[in-house]
């Protein structure tokens, strides 16, 4: 009874070694196929630390976004700064005293701001514009505030249409004068 089956096979003339070498030879391999087409299956506390790892790459990844928009938002507010600070237009100490209220939207409010006759044109005629920085409202040439424009469209508070120079040989009206105390 202690033999193994090979053994009594062998003894009876069935079976010889090398056959036998190159079946279990063959029998090892595949053993070894069917190992590796089976997944193990995971232990769940290894399938939850996954699961963990990959939310926190994806909580990561967020942050990193939120982080990159608030640096953007605080380069583009710097720029907006220094455009405004480069060319704000100041009134002259003795033009201030001759101011003309200049009344503009800024949301749901009427702001007023005191400016020059000659500012005043300049606004009507979309040369100038109204900015608004940290609180309070400066002017700057339209093509600045055009720049401010494309950075941040809700910091320019007032901006007219420009109007194209009208030649003086085309005027139907240059032989016309206009009073001087005509005000709209």
């Amino acid at each position: 009874m202690g033999n193994s089956l090979f053994d009594q096979l062998n003894k009876s003339g069935l079976v010889d070694n090398n056959k036998a070498k190159q079946a279990k030879k063959e029998k090892y391999r595949q053993a070894k196929k069917q190992k590796g087409r089976q997944a193990k299956p995971l232990p769940e506390s290894k399938l939850r630390a996954q699961q963990v790892q990959v939310e926190k790459v994806q909580r990561d990844r967020e942050l990193n976004q939120q982080r990159k928009q608030a640096a953007e938002k605080k380069a583009i507010a710097a720029q907006i700064k220094q455009l405004i600070e480069m060319n704000r237009i100041e009134a002259d100490e003795a033009e201030r005293d001759a101011a003309i209220a200049f009344n503009f939207v800024d949301g749901k409010n009427v702001q007023r701001l005191y400016v020059t006759e000659k500012l005043q044109e300049q606004l009507m005629r979309g040369r100038l514009a109204i900015v608004k920085l940290e609180g309070g409202y400066n002017l700057v040439p339209a093509g600045v505030a055009e720049k401010i424009i494309l950075r941040d469209p809700t910091c320019v508070m007032h901006c007219a249409a420009a109007e194209p120079e009208a030649s003086d040989m085309d005027d139907p009206y240059a032989d016309y004068q206009v009073p001087d105390d005509l005000m709209w």
